[in-house]
């Protein structure tokens, strides 16, 4: 049997290959991995991986993203100024986290990131929209369906969707109205009917897919450069994400951004 360590990057025989994760554990004849560029955890036994090698990380892995935004971006500054709206990322993830805030800081835009533990977020999170008082909040992390129970309306179907469901109830105590609190909820096949119906205005995942790292990032990104008077083009927002409307959903929301004259 080949051995494999801890960090290093594999895929599933059994799965045709065909996510990339990174060994973050490992327990006799078991690893337990996280996905590169997707949302997911899993465990494996060692005989069905197959070693890829060390995948560079840079900042200029997420380009596509960045080009993506490029409508977004380019405002015209030479007589208006623009203010952008506040975000606050929650995530389980710190790597994964990482990852977002760099992506903000790319684009220029004022965002804060907390580790919290799935279920820890809605136990802190009033504390924290009190602190940064931000106009889009991103709760996300892990998650899983287990499609062994088939009933997609289930909860307990589901690793984490009940904790982010929580954690969105509790953002609607704070802020009901949607637009003043956009709120991004979910991870790798979450419920999304569940989140939506909790307050959420953007959720994953209508086809229980794995969603991309960066796609709560992605929309949190363009709802913070839109203008608030403004409502979004939801299909076209969505389609700015890795998977599209498979992986992630919402409603008709304007914007965050406070466009001002003269500059």
């Amino acid at each position: 049997m080949m051995l494999f360590k801890v960090k290093d990057i594999v895929t599933r025989k059994s799965y045709n290959n065909d996510i990339l994760f990174e060994i973050i554990d490992i327990d006799q004849d078991t690893a337990y991995l996280k996905g590169v560029d997707v949302r997911l955890c899993a465990d494996s036994p060692l005989e069905d991986l197959e070693k890829v090698g060390m995948i560079q990380k840079d900042k200029n892995q997420d380009a596509e993203f960045y080009h993506k935004l490029d409508d977004f971006v380019k405002l015209n500054r030479s007589e208006y100024f623009y203010l952008p709206g506040k975000i606050l990322h929650i995530d389980a993830d710190k790597d994964y986290l990482k990852r977002c805030i760099e992506f903000y800081e790319e684009l220029h835009l004022q965002a804060f990131g907390l580790l919290l533990k799935e279920d820890e977020i809605a136990a802190h999170l009033e504390e924290y929209l009190k602190k940064y008082q931000p106009d889009v909040l991103v709760v996300t992390g892990h998650d899983s369906f287990n499609r062994k129970r088939k009933n997609r309306s289930d909860l307990s179907a589901y690793q984490n969707s009940k904790y982010f469901k929580d954690a969105v109830l509790k953002a609607r105590e704070f802020e009901r109205n949607p637009d003043k609190l956009i709120v991004i909820a979910g991870a790798c096949q979450s419920n999304y009917e569940e989140l939506i119906q909790a307050g959420a205005n953007f959720a994953s995942s209508p086809k229980r897919i794995n969603i991309h790292a960066l796609d709560p990032a992605i929309l949190a990104s363009c709802l913070s450069l839109s203008p608030k008077n403004k409502e979004i083009d939801l299909l076209e927002l969505l389609a700015k994400t890795k998977y599209g409307s498979d992986g992630m959903g919402g409603i008709i929301t304007n914007g965050s951004m406070y466009v001002g004259y003269p500059r």
